[in-house]
């Protein structure tokens, strides 16, 4: 909940229940809108909900990876459910929203914003615009193909029905199963990355091939955008050595035309926190956001 101010007012987390299905997560931000309202005393406010993928010309949700809202009309059923307007937009583009608006992002020309969480997605902002595009894909960078990725490497399935997303490297998920694979030790990407803070070996080759293969995602954003700003959210964001160690490997990727020079595009945590993207959807309701 913000005020008027942009100010946080409450706010709550909790786990998307999607293996309970699509009524189960429809109920949980119902529920969560009526805790919300009450800590505020029933006074009025408007709801913007950011969510994984799109939504189609139909109002049908798409290219989500809580695979249950695919095909469900999430905004009209959850406007039922509350008995009031409900603006809706993808997840990341609230994340660059907000981070492009007073972030991380503010005053840069063009601001590419991505989660690396439970999945793998993005938002482009130029001079502090949000682009959706026709088919409302722009800044779907997760399920391009894995730039400069080892020929012995495995060529994993997406949910998508794709073969190589990125995602499937570079999401939580995907680290933990790349740990999986190399050390054969069920760990969560927040276990993987404590390890390797703690010194262990084996958590520290994952996660410095996963730094690798953020370089190497990145720089095709790099080569074919050329933002001032990439701005990180979602959970694996908070791995703070990130900043520092993947700007190092870019270089390798950057087209440079063989005259090498400093890439110049900063590389930040969401100056809001992992999860900005709230933020940016608290705006929606308001027409302030995407």
């Amino acid at each position: 909940m913000l005020d008027g101010a942009g100010i946080e007012r409450w706010r709550r987390r909790i786990a998307t229940p999607q293996s309970q299905g699509y009524d189960a997560v429809l109920q949980a931000l119902a529920g969560l809108v009526a805790q919300a309202r009450q800590a505020m005393g029933g006074l009025p406010a408007t709801i913007g909900l950011g969510t994984p993928g799109s939504l189609t010309a139909a109002g049908l949700v798409k290219n989500a990876n809580t695979l249950c809202l695919n095909g469900r009309a999430l905004q009209a059923d959850l406007q039922a459910c509350l008995g009031q307007r409900v603006e809706l937009a993808n997840d990341a583009n609230c994340l660059v929203s907000s981070e492009a608006a007073d972030g991380a992002g503010r005053g840069a020309a063009v601001v590419f914003a991505a989660i690396l969480g439970t999945g793998c997605g993005a938002g482009i902002a130029v001079n502090g615009q949000v682009l959706t595009g026709p088919n409302r894909l722009a800044g779907e960078w997760g399920h391009n193909p894995m730039p400069w990725l080892d020929e012995a490497a495995p060529r994993l399935a997406c949910y998508c029905g794709q073969v190589g997303c990125a995602e499937t490297w570079l999401s939580g998920p995907g680290l933990a199963a790349d740990h999986q694979r190399r050390c054969g030790v069920v760990l969560t990407a927040v276990q993987i990355a404590a390890a390797a803070a703690g010194g262990s070996p084996d958590a520290v080759a994952t996660l410095a091939r996963w730094h690798g293969h953020l370089a190497q995602a990145l720089s095709g954003v790099i080569n074919l955008l050329d933002p001032d700003v990439i701005v990180l959210g979602g959970g694996l964001s908070r791995i703070a050595s990130t900043y520092s160690v993947v700007p190092l490997l870019w270089d390798r990727w950057v087209c440079s035309g063989g005259v090498r020079e400093p890439v110049r595009t900063r590389l930040l945590p969401a100056l809001h926190g992992d999860a900005s993207g709230v933020r940016g959807a608290a705006w929606l309701g308001r027409g302030l956001g995407v």
